[in-house]
């Protein structure tokens, strides 16, 4: 019935219409001479019973969509509807299959960021277990305080917090955007001295090998978290002593390439491929435990967002070469210094 009263309610303007329509004739009739009465009721009868034949066959081939619009929807495919008859309502049943789709790519996206999130939130936390637990045990010992072995730990648990902010921030990236034209040698020389300690502490030395006439466009903080992580990663995987980690750009064509070439034990050809999607760690993570497959995965994000193209390449037992090319870029001498990250010549090689 509900069907039912739906489509008399669409049509009531439609009956009203005709009626009108099939009166004003016959008024044109009268106005012209003709007089037969019966002549005049006999066509309001057929114009009315004809109306009424024609409402009933288009709510028997609507009923289906009819029936289905008046039930509540229970569940999202409910909003289908899979038998249309006439060209409008075949036509609405795409625009419905289309909007379903976009919700369903949508509730994907939000479902696969929640799951993200909260699976490197777990992997975090459980991870900051064991800085807590090696310096808990350090300040139990009897005596002075290993304050260089304290040091490491707290070193630990910085980078996992900011791996942490910079995954949250990820979500909103374009908001936190700002392209500014960055004098590369000086950059790269300034990360590297942050992370001076790291290099000494694993007994890796840095090398860069950058012309003072190379500048790129580039988000500095974001790009500053790509390259700090492609750090962390060549120290980490570096288990031998004396080793180095090149820092070496060259202009191309409307572009300048970074290359960050480690001498570290390499990524197997089958993990290669996999390196930068969400929580991989692959073999080389399993080596040290306190991988969460995330570091490159930011990396990479980061870069296409920001236009940047990021290659991987390695062998094992010789080290891994990541190529970040910055494009449209020349060289110039427009490009004013930030005392903020000034660096003197001596610390190019710590």
């Amino acid at each position: 019935m509900k069907a039912i009263r739906l489509f008399v309610k669409e049509h009531v303007a439609l009956f009203l219409f005709q009626l009108f329509l099939i009166a004003f004739i016959l008024l044109l009739y009268w106005l012209d001479g003709f007089r037969n009465y019966g002549t005049a009721i006999y066509a309001l009868i057929l114009g009315i019973v004809f109306t009424c034949l024609y409402l009933l066959g288009k709510f028997i081939l609507r009923r289906t969509y009819y029936t289905k619009i008046v039930k509540e929807p229970v569940v999202m495919e409910d909003l289908l509807i899979r038998h249309s008859t006439t060209p409008e309502h075949i036509r609405s049943t795409r625009y419905m299959r289309e909007a379903y789709r976009l919700y369903q790519s949508e509730v994907q996206q939000l479902y696969a960021a929640q799951h993200r999130q909260l699976h490197f939130i777990n992997q975090w936390v459980h991870q900051m277990k064991t800085p807590l637990s090696v310096m808990s045990l350090l300040l139990q010992e009897e005596g002075a305080v290993d304050r260089t072995s304290v040091q490491e730990e707290l070193d630990k648990m910085q980078r996992g917090l900011e791996a942490v902010l910079v995954n949250a921030r990820l979500e909103t990236f374009e908001e936190d955007m700002r392209i500014e034209r960055l004098h590369l040698k000086t950059f790269v020389q300034s990360i590297v001295t942050e992370h001076k300690r790291l290099f000494i502490t694993n007994r890796v030395f840095p090398t860069i090998d950058i012309a003072d006439d190379l500048y790129v466009s580039t988000d500095r903080k974001w790009m500053k978290i790509v390259i700090a992580q492609f750090i962390t990663n060549a120290v980490k995987y570096t288990f031998e002593e004396g080793k180095k980690v090149h820092f070496i750009a060259e202009p191309l064509d409307k572009s300048v390439q970074l290359r960050i070439v480690d001498e570290g034990v390499g990524i197997p050809a089958s993990d290669l491929e996999r390196v930068t999607k969400p929580f991989f760690t692959g073999e080389n993570g399993r080596l040290t435990g306190e991988s969460t497959g995330m570091g490159l995965y930011i990396a990479s994000e980061v870069c296409e967002r920001l236009g940047h193209t990021l290659l991987l390449s390695s062998e094992v037992g010789k080290g891994t070469t990541i190529t970040v090319t910055f494009q449209d870029e020349k060289g110039g001498d427009s490009y004013e210094r930030s005392t903020d990250y000034r660096i003197d010549e001596h610390h190019e090689n710590l």
